[in-house]
């Protein structure tokens, strides 16, 4: 189960995490999960550039150690880096301890203040550890998640859901994955195109 639109009580209760900026003007927070890999990342790459788009890719370290070209890549066209832990470990489920050396495998590559805890599942507990032991971190959650992952949702659907939700200040969620990529390589043009049609700029999230 998931909603596109993050409820606002949700905010309300985790209010130290970060799940859109105020923004009145016309900005979109892209952001891309579980990279850098073969295919995706370069496909997303080549897309944002077309409409000058900036963005944020919160990195799974174990896929910069496999793939350090393409991350080289992501890196060289100004987008900014997110953590996202070494090996996508689901919050709820993982020993505190394990989390936060986890986190801090990642940071060995990545260097960066901006995390996303895979599956947006984080414990209070595990949020303390890891400023702890990064003071600067902020924590990123979104305003908008694509469902690109869904493989039950037809890239139509999931191009609706985008276009309907996303305001002034998103942080929108997609995914540079191999199981995301069916709606996303349907979805990621056509949502870049109708945005800036609209008058959107898209930027990174500051660190």
């Amino acid at each position: 189960m998931y909603v596109v639109k993050t409820p606002w009580l949700l905010k309300q209760i985790y209010p130290q995490l970060t799940w859109n900026l105020n923004r009145n003007e016309p900005v979109i927070y892209l952001t891309f999960d579980d990279g850098p890999i073969p295919v995706v990342t370069p496909f997303v790459l080549k897309t944002l550039k077309q409409y000058h788009a900036q963005a944020t890719f919160f990195c799974i370290g174990d896929n910069v150690e496999k793939h350090p070209d393409i991350f080289k890549y992501v890196q060289a066209d100004g987008h900014a880096i997110g953590n996202h832990t070494f090996n996508h470990l689901r919050g709820w489920k993982t020993d505190d301890v394990i989390y936060r050396d986890n986190f801090l495998l990642a940071d060995e590559l990545l260097n960066t203040s901006l995390f996303r805890p895979p599956y947006g599942r984080i414990k209070r507990s595990q949020i303390k550890l890891l400023k702890a032991a990064r003071p600067d971190l902020q924590i990123i959650m979104w305003d908008v998640l694509s469902g690109d992952f869904d493989m039950s949702l037809k890239p139509e659907e999931c191009l609706k859901g985008v276009l309907k939700h996303t305001s002034n200040g998103a942080i929108v969620v997609f995914h540079d994955s191999l199981k995301a990529f069916n709606r996303l390589e349907y979805v990621l043009p056509k949502a870049l195109e109708a945005w800036s049609k609209a008058g959107f700029r898209f930027e990174k999230l500051p660190a």
